[in-house]
């Protein structure tokens, strides 16, 4: 799980995504500070240019290891989903060592809370609200709704897309690798083993958890591998259908494809917010 994050910039395939979509960059989210910053976080929206009906949302949350990444990366991905009809928000949040997992997770789950009372605004269907994440931003995305302590309505999330998400079975990884000052672990995750328990999304699994669809890279990294199969086990009693979805691909590539707008990922997450409209 010890990785570096980096995005290559793809600004030569801009012309692809073409500009069937709004976007407003810099929204502010956070109300009063969730984590003593000296930034408060922010979120870009992008906005289908159809408003005949209300549409499907999709709340992405980037990776980068908990201690790097930032909202402006996934301009592509932003604006491809719009393109296919969803508004689609990306929020950043408070990085490590600065913020820890459960700083992280407040802001997370506050950009969630702001996006369910304002959504409408930007013709966003609040009884159709989706979060994915991709490697860490999977984790915060699952921990942001699954754990009670943020205060999210799980009724109120009609769906959870993993992508080669990290972290959801931290007490496991870090009583093999206990944190220490690389990658900036021990900040993010304490030295404290209830708290590892407390950042893990297998332990608030229930029968009120959402609809996951889950990806899995068959060239990803080990770790991801073993959280994602221990977290499959465990999800599978309250949702018995539910499988990985393995993808021949390696870690970063797995979201990199989302800057392609042919990318097969699109229809199937269409497919899975048609099947879980409520």
């Amino acid at each position: 799980m010890r990785y570096s994050f980096t995005i290559l910039t793809l600004m030569s395939i801009f012309f692809l995504t073409g500009c069937s979509s709004k976007k407003i960059k810099d929204q502010s989210f956070m109300t009063s500070a969730v984590v003593d910053s000296v930034e408060a976080s922010k979120l870009n929206i992008f906005q289908p240019d159809d408003k005949s009906v209300a549409a499907p949302v999709l709340i992405f949350i980037h990776g980068g290891n908990w201690n790097s990444g930032n909202k402006d990366t996934y301009n592509l991905l932003g604006r491809n989903f719009a393109k296919k009809g969803v508004v689609t928000i990306i929020p950043d949040y408070t990085l490590s060592p600065k913020a820890n997992y459960d700083d992280m997770a407040k802001e997370v789950a506050t950009a969630i809370k702001w996006v369910q009372a304002n959504v409408k605004s930007f013709n966003g269907d609040v009884n159709q609200i989706y979060v994915t994440g991709h490697s860490a931003g999977g984790h915060l995305a699952a921990l942001a709704v699954m754990n009670p302590k943020y205060g999210i309505d799980e009724k109120s999330i009609a769906g959870i897309i993993l992508n080669d998400a990290a972290g959801l079975d931290m007490k496991n990884y870090l009583e093999q690798y206990p944190p220490t000052t690389k990658d900036d672990y021990l900040a993010t995750w304490t030295a404290d083993p209830a708290k590892w328990k407390d950042a893990s999304p297998i332990y608030f699994l229930n029968k009120n958890t959402p609809p996951f669809l889950i990806y899995v890279g068959d060239k990803t990294y080990p770790s991801i591998t073993v959280a994602n199969d221990r977290f499959l086990k465990a999800l599978k009693p309250f949702q018995p259908s539910v499988e990985l979805n393995r993808i021949d691909k390696k870690h970063v590539p797995m979201v990199t494809q989302y800057f392609w707008p042919y990318s097969d990922r699109f229809d199937e997450t269409l497919d899975f917010i048609n099947k879980n409209k409520k």
